[in-house]
């Protein structure tokens, strides 16, 4: 019977882990990064959990006969800003998937 203590402690562990991913979650809401294109023409602000907090455009950048090349410019800042947080996660959470290998957890 000695296995069953075993399994509660084996609970224990995944509880806690559970607890420090949640908060590892949380940070990420308070974590930003910044994605630009153009040069910095145009900015993004992002959250840890994709919410986008700022855009900026340069006034320079905005052509009222090439509203494509602006689009273009938000499209490839908010990209970029993807990316990063992508970026932060894996970081932020790779210290919880690292070494398990548990199918279907992200």
């Amino acid at each position: 019977m000695g296995n069953m203590g075993n399994m509660g402690g084996m609970m224990k562990q995944m509880q806690k882990m559970q607890k420090e991913m949640m908060k590892a979650q949380e940070e990420l809401k308070e974590k930003s990064v910044e994605g630009t294109a153009g040069g910095g023409m145009v900015t993004v602000v992002m959250n840890g959990h994709k919410e986008v907090l700022d855009v900026q455009i340069k006034e320079e950048v905005v052509d009222p006969d090439d509203i494509d090349m602006l689009q273009d410019l938000v499209l490839a800042a908010m990209n970029e800003a993807l990316k990063q947080v992508d970026e932060l996660v894996n970081k932020n959470m790779g210290k919880f998937t690292q070494g398990m290998n548990i199918p279907g957890l992200f």
